[in-house]
């Protein structure tokens, strides 16, 4: 799924995050694109993305939900920018079920124009600390 402009990208990802819908996540990267997930996992390519992001989805953010923060965008020229995203991610469970609180992540993307309109080509979801 390609988005119009790249200020589309955080509420679509929170809300595709928010049905637990792994497929749709997967959908906003370029086929060949690169991702490193919350948990450490590496993906390379839409169907690993969707792998990884499943089974996190399925883990540990069973529950969680997204909260989106501050955004900016860092144009690199007419076809290509940065996008820097906070969010608050809530429902974490540990292990045992037990609700493990809230934390801050930062999801820092880069993304590229196609003819269909803009993809992720590579991505970061990390803690912030």
């Amino acid at each position: 799924m390609s988005l119009a402009t790249p200020a589309d990208l955080p509420r679509a990802f929170a809300v595709a995050w928010g049905a637990h819908d792994a497929r749709a996540l997967a959908g906003f990267f370029a086929e060949d694109a690169d991702f490193l997930s919350l948990t450490g996992g590496v993906a390379e390519g839409r169907t690993e993305i969707a792998e990884v992001l499943a089974g996190e989805l399925a883990g540990a953010f069973a529950r969680a939900r997204l909260v989106t923060g501050k955004t900016r965008i860092r144009p690199i020229g007419a076809e290509a920018c940065v996008l820097l995203q906070r969010f608050v991610l809530t429902g974490i469970v540990h292990a045992d079920g037990s609700d493990a609180g809230r934390i801050g992540a930062v999801f820092c993307a880069t993304l590229a124009l196609s003819p269909t309109g803009w993809q992720i080509v590579a991505a970061q979801f990390v803690v912030e600390a």
